[in-house]
């Protein structure tokens, strides 16, 4: 399928809201109170961080984007980047990082159904698997939301945050943020450890390069919604963050959740003084909404991860099979949802955070790297429209940066992105490199000739 079959239809607008809807999740209704137990009131710092090391990846995948404006996203320009060996470890750790995410957001949306139904509260995870099974129907069925819910249903939520944030404004107790009473609770380390914790919360930005070809004018529309979606976002959750901080009870947030863990509905614990005192279930309901939508749009995104490399002949061919009822990818979705309903099952949920947030900084670092290999290999065909300021120094930032922060996470997440890169590399040698013969932009960079006849174009996709 070319990039003419689909149409250019989302303006700038509707590709922000999808951007944006993307990131409201767990990120806000779940992850501060996790990240509170780390850096104290100081959590809002921790986002600010985690925001300036994604904006490095989100300026390099801007300019790819613009330059092979067609569906494929974090894969598709690895791959044709650094070639098929690259290509297959980026996809499948851009795959575990949704599908860890998806599985998170739907314990997190477990965790705020129940205070609906007291009953279910010893069953959490029992929700969560019911959840998750749902909308692995739903993606099967072809069920999804256009653009246009997509931006009525982000458009309402933002409207809940700010209403939640200027509530909170005559409520809240904003003293809590002085310095004298232990603002970083933990120290400049408990800041940066709770940034790579928080990381995943905007893992979401790059998310509208995989339907770049449904964007018009997407060398002026995919630049600008990927770095203004990144801004605002970045000023909601140090807004909302603040609000959750200066709402709820210390203790509640540290010790709140199950097994006396990290409260999972931070939103929602200090919520009671809100809206005449219905702030808890007002609030309960929009964050039902918003990570229904999230997990939905993870599990959708994450699934054509394996269509497309099974497409390039990196995975069995039974990957791409179309359902011939329902026109969505059966076999790529079943194998995402089988995945993201045994996390949900054996994984402990602290460290669905974590997994989630280091393989998201993996695939970020090789993005910074992707964008140099494509510039040093200096293809005639590579043509973007938008060009990444401060060449090379913030694409060198951003890969320091995001490996720095996935040295604060703890032994598991390290070896668990050990882990992928192992499979990815397993999987290739196994599989796929018998059955492709790419070098990428990093082969004429190694030959030093960009024409050489095994390189693939980036801008021949299909």
């Amino acid at each position: 399928m070319g990039s003419g079959d689909l149409e250019r239809s989302l303006g700038l607008f509707g590709t922000m809201m999808i951007s944006m809807g993307a990131m409201i999740g767990s990120g806000i209704f779940v992850l501060p109170a996790l990240g509170y137990k780390k850096a104290g009131p100081a959590v809002i710092v921790a986002y600010v961080l985690a925001g300036l090391v994604v904006l490095p990846a989100a300026l390099s995948k801007a300019e790819m984007s613009t330059a092979m404006p067609e569906s494929g996203g974090t894969y598709l320009y690895i791959d044709r980047a650094m070639g098929p060996l690259f290509g297959t470890i980026a996809g499948i750790g851009a795959w575990f990082s949704l599908v860890f995410k998806s599985s998170f957001a739907l314990v997190g949306l477990g965790a705020y159904l129940v205070i609906f139904a007291e009953p279910l509260g010893g069953s959490l995870t029992l929700v969560a698997l019911g959840l998750g099974a749902a909308v692995v129907v739903l993606n099967i069925s072809g069920t999804e939301l256009c653009g246009k819910v997509q931006a009525v249903i982000v458009s309402l939520v933002v409207v809940g945050l700010a209403a939640y944030t200027v509530n909170a404004g005559f409520v809240a107790d904003f003293g809590r943020f002085a310095p004298a009473d232990g603002f970083a609770t933990h120290g400049t380390g408990g800041v940066v450890t709770a940034a790579a914790f928080v990381f995943v919360s905007y893992a979401g930005v790059t998310k509208v390069a995989s339907i770049a070809e449904e964007v018009e004018n997407p060398g002026r529309n995919l630049p600008l919604a990927m770095l203004g979606s990144l801004a605002i976002m970045t000023l909601i959750y140090v807004a909302v963050v603040a609000a959750v901080v200066g709402l709820s009870d210390a203790e509640v947030l540290k010790h709140g959740g199950p097994n006396g863990g990290a409260s999972l509905t931070p939103m929602a614990d200090g919520a009671a003084a809100l809206f005449g005192g219905f702030g808890e279930i007002l609030i309960a309901v929009v964050a039902v909404v918003a990570l229904t939508s999230m997990a939905n749009a993870g599990i959708l995104s994450s699934s054509r991860f394996p269509l497309a490399m099974s497409r390039d002949s990196l995975l069995p061919a039974g990957l791409q099979t179309i359902d011939r009822r329902f026109k969505t990818p059966r076999n790529a979705i079943l194998l995402t949802g089988g995945v993201l309903l045994l996390l949900i099952a054996f994984v402990p949920v602290v460290e669905l955070a974590k997994l989630a947030s280091a393989f998201q900084i993996l695939v970020f670092s090789f993005e910074n790297v992707a964008v140099i290999t494509f510039r040093e290999a200096n293809l005639s065909s590579y043509e973007p429209t938008f060009h990444s300021p401060g060449y090379p120094y913030v694409q060198v930032i951003g890969l320091l940066g995001g490996l720095g922060l996935l040295t604060q996470m703890g032994a598991v997440p390290i070896l668990g992105a050990a882990g992928i890169i192992a499979g990815g590399v397993l999987v290739y040698l196994v599989y796929g490199r018998s059955r492709t013969n790419r070098t990428g932009a990093l082969g004429a960079l190694r030959h030093g000739a960009a024409e050489n006849e095994d390189v693939v174009d980036p801008a021949e996709t299909d």
